[in-house]
């Protein structure tokens, strides 16, 4: 029975989503989970496809999130964007493109998440960009009206205060015409909102712009706001833009071996050609500092970053016990890569146990 718990807990997503990070990485789990390399691959292709299709109107989307004015939404009006027809499909150049993914009402889901990077892009080095996350919560910051607050991923306000962002105090806003909206990773520590990305700044929306240009127009929107760097009585939290880098082996290497003036969590690999889409997407892959050498292939410096926890170890020797007791066709590694530990703590191990038993019992 033990060793039948231990099984879900490695296996088990408590998450509908694919590839979801709040689930143990595909290939990284004890027991294969059901997907096909071939997957991520392909909705990414579809996903760059169809976003230089779809029309969405992000600007009364921003302004919606700035006043919190979502009148005509609630009672049935669609956020699909120009040309939209009854059937729920637009018409683009005579093409008809399904539009399943609308801009979400209210607070909630406004956040781009990522997938565990599964299938490494053949065009990693020329296309991603790479950015080291700390560990904090994720926020969306939205300063209008001469406020600023900070909502959960589900949408709720957690925090609302003055800041030195476009919009986010008294002494900086014009009428309420200029507002800002932020991913950001905030780290009570060090009372600091690490910028992830930008949505829309002083009022100018940027989801539909590639992420290259998001990372380098935040950055230097970022660097000509005074103070916003320093905490002090109108911004009371610090706002400190994540540097990007390259993806070659070299750079990841490099970043790597870096001190980092926080404590790290994990990788972002970003397309550099996707928008800002909220809602988890194969465009933004996920990965732990120590699932490198096993996922990218390369070689990385040894450092504590890249040092597998006691666990994740204890649980690679269990998967190639298990491997060995198998069949050489069903242990054969998939593309050449070998199923590797799920990389879960002891918590995160019971929390997993709990989910499986209530998801028995609802069904």
């Amino acid at each position: 029975m033990d060793e039948l718990s231990e099984a879900l807990a490695g296996s088990f997503s408590v998450s509908q989503e694919l590839n979801s990070t709040a689930a143990p990485h595909p290939r990284l789990a004890q027991y294969k989970s059901k997907y096909s390399s071939m997957d991520q691959v392909e909705r990414r292709r579809k996903l760059l496809k169809l976003q230089k299709l779809k029309r969405l109107d992000y600007i009364n989307h921003a302004r919606r999130l700035a006043e919190d004015d979502w009148t005509g939404v609630d009672s049935g009006e669609e956020e699909d964007g120009k040309g939209q027809e009854e059937d729920g499909r637009v018409r683009d150049d005579e093409m008809d493109v399904d539009t399943a993914k609308k801009l979400p009402k209210r607070y909630a889901n406004q956040i781009m998440l990522s997938e565990w990077l599964i299938d490494v892009p053949s065009d990693l080095v020329q296309e991603w960009l790479l950015v080291v996350s700390p560990v904090g919560k994720r926020s969306l910051v939205v300063a209008s009206r001469g406020s600023t607050a900070a909502y959960t991923k589900s949408g709720f306000c957690v925090n609302r205060f003055p800041s030195l962002l476009p919009g986010g105090n008294r002494h900086n806003s014009v009428a309420g015409k200029d507002y800002t909206i932020l991913d950001c990773i905030y780290s009570e520590v060090a009372r600091t909102f690490y910028v992830l990305d930008v949505m829309c700044w002083r009022g100018h929306p940027v989801y539909d712009c590639q992420t290259d240009f998001r990372f380098y127009w935040i950055h230097s929107k970022l660097q000509e706001e005074e103070g916003l760097a320093e905490r002090s009585r109108r911004n009371p939290f610090k706002f400190v833009n994540l540097q990007s880098f390259s993806c070659s082996s070299e750079s990841i290497c490099n970043v790597l071996a870096m001190d980092f003036p926080f404590e790290v969590d994990g990788l972002l690999f970003y397309h550099k050609q996707t928008h800002y889409t909220p809602g988890s997407t194969p465009l933004v892959g996920w990965l732990r500092p120590y699932m490198l050498a096993d996922i990218l292939g390369i070689d990385v410096p040894v450092s504590p970053l890249t040092t597998k926890p006691e666990y994740a170890g204890h649980q690679l020797q269990q998967i190639m016990e298990h491997k060995r007791s198998k069949s050489k066709s069903r242990g054969a590694a998939e593309n050449g890569h070998y199923e590797l530990e799920h990389l879960s703590t002891p918590k995160e191990e019971a929390a997993a146990r709990q989910t499986e038993k209530a998801g028995r019992m609802e069904s």
